[in-house]
């Protein structure tokens, strides 16, 4: 009987050292959905659509790709993210911190654009690839549909998609 006496009086003790414990977890995690600022910019590769070029920030590690474009007010013309993944596998984008409108383009590995869709900004509504895929390409919004790049156009750079032979020497 005073087992369970005390084990009753501790239990208010015991969810107050967890939730202290969790509320301290919290606290030291900054997940992306707390992010307040933009990322500083990350590296960039050139990537060849057609006749356009464009500079992609590389989005290549787990913590870039969870923050990716968010808190950014704006992007240049040519300007976007290339978010780049281990292994080809079906992958989904959200928008819950993101400022602006954009358009992102799923690429297989040969860089050849699998589907596009528009993410309205401040959403949390997912798009996702329509087939296993190692590329995500964010973009301003309307980017590849003013320019007709859809499903079947082939983004180039051969250091990104080795079996491309270089459509201008001067890629990167």
């Amino acid at each position: 009987m005073n087992t369970i006496r005390i084990a009753t009086r501790l239990r208010p003790l015991r969810r107050m050292i967890t939730g202290a414990g969790l509320a301290a977890l919290v606290a030291a995690s900054t997940p992306a959905s707390a992010q307040s600022a933009p990322q500083a910019r990350l590296p960039v590769v050139r990537l060849q659509a057609g006749m356009h070029i464009v500079v992609a920030e590389v989005a290549g590690t787990p913590r870039t790709r969870e923050i990716g474009l968010m808190m950014r007010e704006q992007l240049g013309p040519n300007e976007g993210m290339l978010f780049v993944f281990d292994q080809p596998q079906p992958h989904c984008f959200w928008m819950r911190n993101t400022l602006v409108p954009l358009s992102i383009a799923f690429l297989d590995d040969d860089g050849r654009i699998v589907n596009v869709e528009d993410m309205a900004p401040r959403t949390e509504d997912s798009h996702c690839s329509a087939r296993p895929v190692r590329f995500a390409l964010e973009m301003a919004q309307g980017w590849f549909a003013r320019r007709a790049l859809g499903p079947g156009a082939q983004l180039a750079n051969p250091k990104l998609f080795p079996g491309q032979a270089p459509l201008r020497k001067n890629l990167p």
